[in-house]
């Protein structure tokens, strides 16, 4: 006579497991599309702190715009402790003068790391 014992069969097992990997990638498929949004939060961010850094260097400098953003870093002040790449590991990017009559351009190349292309993140909301 077999006895009852108690636990699962091999069939339960498999089903569990089947359910716990459509909800796991349900999970990831879900979560991939947040960290894009994270990251142009966050290229965002940093670009109107550059911006604020960049209006206090012209204020400090007779209206004088700096030569560079790293001229931000350093010298008689700090306006900003670093300058950090993007999320996506490029350099943030600044012209002076900029296009369209503006004083400057500050701009992240974006994911695909290419200046001029469809998904540059500018300070300026155009």
């Amino acid at each position: 006579m077999l006895k009852n014992e108690g636990g699962f069969t091999l069939i339960e097992l498999i089903l569990v497991m089947v359910i716990i990997g459509i909800l796991a990638g349900a999970v990831s498929l879900n979560i991939s599309g947040r960290v894009t949004d994270a990251n142009v939060a966050r290229v965002q961010s940093d670009l109107r702190v550059y911006q604020t850094a960049i209006d206090l260097f012209q204020l400090d400098n007779n209206d004088q715009l700096p030569k560079s953003i790293n001229d931000l870093v350093g010298g008689k002040r700090n306006y900003v402790k670093e300058i950090k790449p993007d999320p996506w590991g490029n350099p943030y990017q600044f012209q002076a003068p900029g296009k369209n009559k503006r004083p400057y351009e500050l701009f992240s190349a974006g994911p695909d790391g290419q200046a001029g292309t469809e998904d540059d993140i500018s300070v300026w909301s155009d």
